[in-house]
């Protein structure tokens, strides 16, 4: 019995794995799925000026709105 129930639940899941690359095929080709935006990075040259003229890094990313790793990693 166990075997039946766990043939059926492996078949159930790769059918929804079938069907969840092609959904995400589509997506890619109707240029839906870009990822997530960089803020870091879009912001590196002000993290880095703020950074030189002595701010900390906490204040940094509480200032822009990034995290705290973010703004430590543009640091001299």
């Amino acid at each position: 019995m166990f075997n039946l129930l766990g043939s059926i639940a492996e078949f159930e899941r790769s059918l929804l794995l079938g069907r969840q690359s092609v959904g995400i095929s589509k997506a890619k080709a109707e240029g839906k799925l870009k990822g997530r935006k960089a803020t870091a990075r879009a912001k590196s040259d002000k993290i880095q000026e703020l950074l030189s003229t002595g701010m900390n890094p906490s204040s940094v990313a509480e200032q822009l709105n990034i995290g705290l790793a973010s703004s430590r990693m543009y640091r001299n």
